[in-house]
């Protein structure tokens, strides 16, 4: 019990002892620090760049991690960015022995106290033209000072909208000196390309890289050189919100337009349905334009807007005029010989129309054209066996009547039965005019009646006709535009 008492107390004492020893070094490193820090800014200006040979240039050595893209305006072409800047430089004034100061080889001031490079973005878009975060610096004893400091940049970049919606960006951030020259600041890359080691994944781009390039400009005013680094960061854009949202929709609408030569022509909603769908990519073609630049190039998904309205316009105004075809009445031409042969003999079949009350597999058809065939010859048969049989009965008659009229001359019989015998045959007389006439007619009705149902077969062959043509220009331009996706 006694050896585990002695333990405890040694181990408690050994703690206490040793927070009094780091809070005495704190204590000493602070006082130290006070002592640093006023010798060191007593004389000292940060007005001035930091050389003791005015003519030696200073290297500035620049760092750029990319954080999070904040937004991509592509209407305005200006990107968002959350940036961390760092720089790096050696300010021959601020330098001390750090023995003498008991090890103390770094501390932390108000960025504001010391010399700082005016380095600014110079493709800046932003309306805030205020000061840099004044955050701290840290200050190292052989006068190198680290300044990280956050921004939130609005940089102006040139959009691209060609293959919108599987469009690659590349936006440039150029960061140099806004006063001093080459000879005086000069810029150097720590790195190759910006860091992208604590990137926030975003939603809608991906990072493919950021290339950093030095450039050295000269200008036109003046004969220094100005030297520039510029971060090119390269975006692909995530299609799979507008392929969903604008593209997918406008496919299935697309298809929707050559149905409408399916439908009837007696059910009225041909150019209905036409005219709703050119309506609904209106309001398609009216959302990219509001998202899109007002440029020259017109992206992708609009030319695929602009060609299928083009196509549903085009299937309106044929199925209008394949619907006058169609309501082509008695008082119409006949069928023209050449359509006769191409459309009803050879079209029909390549796309299986039929008749009324016709599929592919009766034979009914066969029958049907052999009556069409046969049918104005039996009717002209049938007209001239009645014309034979009346003729005889005519025949007939004037032989009663010369009978008769040999009967009264040799017999003398009664004029009562003569003028019956008469009477009789001016009814058959009457009666041949009265079904001739009717057999006209009963003509004409089917002469006119074949002749509408000639024009309705057209109408219906065209209408097939234009649908399968349809369907493989919108299958056609729907294939190409995905394959730019790829």
């Amino acid at each position: 019990m006694k050896r585990n008492s002695l333990s405890s107390f040694s181990i408690s004492f050994w703690l206490l002892f040793t927070a009094v020893m780091l809070q005495a070094v704190e204590s000493a490193k602070g006082k130290y620090a006070h002592m640093l820090f006023n010798e060191l800014f007593e004389d000292y200006s940060n007005a001035l760049r930091p050389v003791e040979d005015t003519d030696k240039v200073l290297n500035v050595t620049l760092q750029i991690t990319l954080s999070q893209i904040k937004d991509m305006d592509e209407r305005n072409q200006i990107l968002s960015a959350y940036l961390w800047i760092r720089q790096s430089w050696y300010d021959a004034y601020l330098k001390w022995d750090k023995d003498k100061y008991d090890g103390l080889d770094s501390i932390r001031i108000p960025s504001n106290l010391v010399w700082r490079p005016d380095i600014v973005l110079y493709n800046k878009a932003d309306d805030d033209f205020s000061e840099p975060v004044n955050t701290n610096v840290v200050l190292r004893y052989d006068g190198k000072i680290t300044w990280d400091a956050p921004a939130i940049t609005k940089s102006s970049c040139v959009v691209d909208v060609s293959y919108f919606p599987f469009d690659s960006q590349q936006c440039n951030l150029t960061f140099g000196s806004w006063t001093y020259n080459g000879n005086q600041v000069d810029i150097i890359n720590s790195l190759d390309s910006g860091d992208l080691s604590d990137f926030i994944e975003d939603v809608e781009w991906e990072i493919h890289g950021m290339p950093a390039v030095k450039n050295v400009i000269t200008y036109g005013c003046c004969s220094e050189p100005y030297p520039d680094v510029t971060f090119t960061l390269i975006l692909k854009r995530k299609s799979s919100f507008y392929i969903f949202n604008l593209l997918l929709p406008c496919i299935l609408i697309s298809f929707l337009a050559p149905l409408g030569f399916y439908l009837p022509a007696d059910s009225g909603e041909k150019v209905s349905l036409g005219v709703t769908v050119l309506l609904a990519l209106t309001v398609f073609q009216l959302m990219v334009a509001e998202i899109m630049p007002p440029s020259e190039n017109v992206p992708l998904i609009g030319k695929y807007y602009i060609a299928t309205m083009t196509m549903i316009t085009a299937s309106t105004a044929l199925t209008i005029i394949i619907m006058n075809l169609h309501h082509c009445g008695s008082e119409a031409k006949p069928v023209p010989q050449w359509a006769r042969v191409v459309i009803l003999d050879y079209m029909s079949k390549i796309f299986f129309v039929y008749d009324v009350g016709e599929n592919c597999t009766s034979p009914k058809r066969k029958k049907e054209e052999e009556c069409k065939l046969e049918g104005d010859v039996g009717c002209q048969r049938r007209h001239k066996e009645v014309r034979s049989h009346l003729s005889n009965r005519n025949d007939d008659c004037d032989l009663k009547e010369k009978l008769n009229g040999n009967l009264n001359k040799s017999y003398g019989v009664h004029s009562e039965k003569v003028r019956e015998a008469v009477n009789c045959c001016s009814c058959y007389k009457m009666l041949i005019k009265n079904i001739e006439y009717i057999a006209n007619c009963v003509r004409d009705h089917k002469a006119n009646r074949a002749k509408g149902i000639e024009w309705k077969k057209v109408a219906k062959v065209m209408d097939r006709f234009f649908m399968w043509v349809f369907f493989i220009m919108v299958f056609f331009m729907s294939v190409l535009i995905i394959g730019k996706a790829a």
